[in-house]
This record gives C-alpha cells, structure tokens and sequence, in this order.
C-alpha cells in the first residue's frame, strides 16, 4: 500500500475516538478507519504522528494484547507508563486483557 496523508488522518481519528483505560489493536484500527485489515499501515501511520501530536497512539497494541514496539525499548516503556497510569494492568506475561480493556 502507499503512503496517503489522508489515509493516516483517517487512522488518526479512529485512534482519538479510543477512551482512556481502553485498547485497540492495529487491525480494529484498521478496519474502523475502513481499510479492512491494512494493519500495517495503522502501524505506519501511527510512526508518522508528529512528536507534539495528542493522538494516543499508546492506546494501539497487537492482536495477542501485547506492545508492538519491542525495537524501540524506550518508546515501549513510555507505551506502558502511560497505559498502567489510566489504570491498566498487564498479566504476569506482560499482555493486556482485551475483552476487560478493549474498546
């Protein structure tokens, strides 16, 4: 797929409209924003937010209730500071429980 602004706005305020205290995973993302099951590209678009951005991308994580960002350690940490302060907490093997926090 390539890369459209409008596509990562779209995606963006999909990504806005999820509540504090809830999750999302990339595909739902995706397929709220209506491009079916374009996960990736929610991931892209997510990589694109401007650094001052508003947008809680910390609130998008993988299908298996878990952080997507296993590369980039700071920005894991930072993902899950921000989840357990709105009050969520992980399972004892670092997962998020997606019918208790999913949106």
């Amino acid at each position: 797929m390539r890369y459209e602004p409008d596509i990562n706005h779209q995606i963006w305020q999909v990504v806005a409209a999820i509540p504090r205290g809830k999750v999302a995973t990339y595909g739902s993302i995706a397929s709220k924003a209506g491009l079916g099951h374009a996960a990736r590209r929610v991931g892209l678009a997510l990589r694109l937010l401007p650094e001052a951005s508003l947008v809680p991308w910390h609130r998008v994580i993988n299908a298996r209730g878990q952080l997507s960002l296993s590369n980039r350690r700071a920005a894991q940490a930072a993902q899950r500071t921000r989840l357990e302060a709105e009050g969520i907490v992980f399972r004892a093997n670092n997962s998020i429980d997606l019918k208790r926090y999913g949106w």
